[in-house]
């Protein structure tokens, strides 16, 4: 009887496996996917992008999934291959969707169930085995690096050869992001591009003159005269309204007189 049923569990496992294979290709958990390995359908691999807003934003992290041959009736182990700064590296993690807890697994959880319990717990703090305190900047390290350390993963490269892609794609637009060069900041032109110019022939950068013209000799010696000229005309003025007034109160006098 015990022989019998160890035969069909395989079986059963692999009958589910398919199905949750199907279930979410035709509906894909968000930020992840995972392939089985064609020669064993008890072993999964993912990936995980970093969410936005979290300190895993623009990283990639491989892992895996070991179903056991009882499964669904019992829980897979999980692991983590890329570095991550949560979890640590090529080791099993106690999660309540784990192997860890088979008391509290459900035979109604799928494989995208288990991705999506393993994200949840990835972008938290809370601790468990196998998990690692680190900080934000290293986290962010990490994933930036992931992008190398994954691509030279042999199964990571022949699993996902469409994330292979979008992350050579990224390493391409990053390098030349780098190699461009750093640019000046630009002076103020004239928007229909002909250059302005003051008295005394020089330029004017929108309406105003550069510091090195402001300083220029002949610049100065000419605010110089025409500080002279208009203190000169303003003196003028005093005295030609003192002789207007002196004027008109000699005639009003006269008028008086007259009277």
């Amino acid at each position: 009887m015990s022989g019998n049923s160890n035969k069909r569990a395989p079986t059963t496992a692999t009958q589910r496996l398919k199905q949750d294979y199907l279930r979410i290709k035709k509906d894909p958990v968000p930020y992840i996917c995972a392939e089985p390995l064609p020669s064993n359908i008890l072993e999964w691999h993912y990936v995980v992008r970093g969410p936005e807003m979290t300190p895993y934003e623009g990283g990639y992290y491989h892992g895996k999934l070991i179903f056991p041959r009882e499964f669904p009736f019992k829980p897979p182990s999980i692991y983590m291959i890329t570095p991550n700064g949560r979890f640590k590296c090529n080791t099993r993690l106690c999660l309540s969707i784990t192997d860890f807890h088979p008391d509290t697994w459900n035979p109604a959880w799928s494989v995208s169930t288990i991705l999506t319990g393993l994200l949840s717990f990835m972008v938290e703090k809370g601790p468990t085995l196998g998990s690692i305190e680190t900080s934000e900047f290293t986290k962010r390290q990490l994933a930036s690096q992931s992008l190398v350390f994954n691509l030279k993963d042999k199964v990571f490269c022949e699993l996902f050869p469409e994330v292979v892609e979008e992350i050579k794609q990224k390493q391409k637009a990053q390098e030349e992001l780098h190699s461009r060069p750093p640019s000046l900041p630009l002076p103020d032109v004239v928007p229909d591009g002909d250059a302005h110019h003051g008295q005394n022939g020089l330029p004017l950068l929108n309406g105003h003159l550069p510091l090195a013209a402001a300083n220029h000799p002949g610049l100065q010696q000419a605010n110089r005269n025409h500080g002279l000229l208009g203190g000169a005309l303003a003196n003028l003025f005093v005295i030609v309204g003192f002789a207007a007034f002196a004027y008109t109160v000699k005639y009003v006098l006269r008028s008086i007189a007259q009277e």
